[in-house]
């Protein structure tokens, strides 16, 4: 695993439509359901994982562009070192776009909260966390946010192929950590 960075994210509670009664909240790392704390990619502040090297970036730009971080959850990220390449059916290294600064602090307290999937069809952020934008948790073992128990969870149900019938593009691993802001 390695670090890849940090994101503030307003979290949902668990849809309607996705009827896991177990699970409460969602934590992936994808902002299809739980939203980032804010557009931010146009302020070219993030690093080449497309996420932020500390939360004190993001609190300068939420300061700067006047974005409430109240509601929000301080997440840290680190990625399994392959990415699925869901056509081929391989593991393959992957690395962060050189033209951004990656430099990622490690976060003084932290609490691993699960392990999520999440497409890469651009290969910059995440863009779909299919257990639970595409309902895979409906047929697979998750916890309260959405998230599988342990890294080789999330990597039997990919090798598995239960992922095959979700978004395409290749599939990272994210290590989800809750942060004491």
């Amino acid at each position: 695993m390695r670090p890849v960075g940090y994101m503030y994210k307003r979290i949902s509670r668990r849809p309607e439509w996705l009827h896991v009664p177990t699970v409460v909240d969602i934590y992936s790392a994808s902002s299809c359901i739980s939203h980032d704390f804010c557009d931010y990619i146009n302020y070219w502040k993030h690093n080449g994982y497309w996420l932020f090297n500390s939360p004190e970036v993001m609190q300068s730009l939420a300061a700067e562009h006047e974005v409430n971080l109240e509601d929000c959850t301080l997440f840290y990220y680190e990625a399994y070192d392959f990415q699925f390449i869901q056509t081929d059916r391989v593991w393959v290294e992957f690395s962060p776009i050189e033209d951004f600064v990656t430099d990622v602090l490690n976060p003084v307290s932290s609490t691993l909260e699960g392990y999520d999937v999440s497409t890469f069809l651009c290969g910059n952020k995440p863009e779909c966390s299919p257990l639970s934008c595409n309902y895979l948790a409906r047929d697979l073992t998750v916890n309260q946010h959405c998230l599988f128990a342990t890294l080789e969870d999330a990597k039997l149900a990919i090798d598995g192929g239960k992922f095959e019938n979700s978004e395409s593009g290749p599939l990272r691993i994210f290590a989800v950590y809750s942060v004491s802001a």
